[in-house]
C-alpha cells in the first residue's frame, strides 16, 4: 500500500490520499479520487449482490 492510494473517511465523508484517518474509519484503498468518492455506492452495490446471492442460496 502506498501513500498514492485514495481512501474514503467514514467520519466526515471526505476523500484523502494516504492513510489520514484511522483504519476503522476509512474505506479503501481506491486507485483514484473519483472511485474513492463513490465508496459508499460501491459498498451498497456489493452488499446488494451478496444479499441476493445469500437469498438465492437459501431459497433456491
Amino acid at each position: 500500500m502506498s501513500d498514492e492510494e485514495w481512501y474514503f473517511n467514514l467520519d466526515d465523508h471526505t476523500v484523502h490520499r494516504g492513510k489520514d484517518s484511522r483504519a476503522l474509519n476509512r474505506m479503501g484503498p481506491y486507485p483514484d479520487e473519483a472511485t474513492a468518492r463513490h465508496a459508499l455506492a460501491i459498498a451498497n452495490a456489493r452488499n446488494a449482490q451478496a444479499d441476493a446471492a445469500d437469498d438465492n442460496w437459501e431459497n433456491g
